[in-house]
């Protein structure tokens, strides 16, 4: 029996409590946890990231299966459900823990994630540049567990209905192919 080879992938797209809701949609995706990367500060709290002075960006952590789901693909994903051109902001969240982020795990990962830029640069026909960072994971602090799974245990409330919904509806529509429950080719 082949053992499952899963590979992680660290994206920073704003509040992590809509990056998380979207990635465990995902088809190949075993795993998607919230925490903070790219500070300085060791074990980082909700509370200190929020007030934007640990150099933290709130961020989703995933382990897929990339014979299920290619890291271009996450990237589309990603680049699709998030602005990648406002800088340190994500709707009416402001600040750096906001940024839009790729912490690559593997050289093939920067290589994969410069390129999909520079193409998404080239093709843009509003002229908007991709602000996006593309640095090496340093460390992952895994958020607070009342952060884990906070869509699925809190759809009714007014920032999911508002700002989480709508965002889940866009990813079903547009890569309705890479959805858990979309039969493959």
């Amino acid at each position: 029996m082949n053992e499952q080879k899963l590979e992680i992938a660290v994206f920073g797209g704003g509040c992590f409590w809509c990056t998380e809701a979207v990635f465990k949609m995902l088809r190949g995706v075993a795993t998607v946890l919230p925490g903070y990367a790219g500070g300085s500060m060791e074990n980082p709290s909700y509370e200190k990231v929020s007030g934007g002075n640990t150099g933290h960006a709130e961020c989703v952590k995933l382990e897929f299966d990339p014979r299920e789901i290619s890291y271009k693909d996450l990237l589309t994903v990603f680049f699709g459900s998030h602005d990648p051109t406002t800088l340190n902001r994500q709707g009416n969240d402001i600040g750096t823990q906001y940024r839009s982020a790729i912490f690559y795990t593997t050289e093939d990962q920067k290589t994969t994630a410069l390129d999909f830029i520079k193409d998404l640069n080239q093709s843009n026909e509003d002229g908007k540049t991709i602000v996006t960072e593309v640095v090496p994971l340093d460390k992952f602090f895994v958020a607070e567990n009342y952060h884990k799974d906070y869509y699925e245990r809190n759809k009714d409330a007014a920032y999911c209905e508002i700002i989480i919904n709508p965002k889940l509806e866009k990813v079903q529509k547009k890569f309705a192919n890479l959805l858990k429950d979309h039969p493959k080719n």
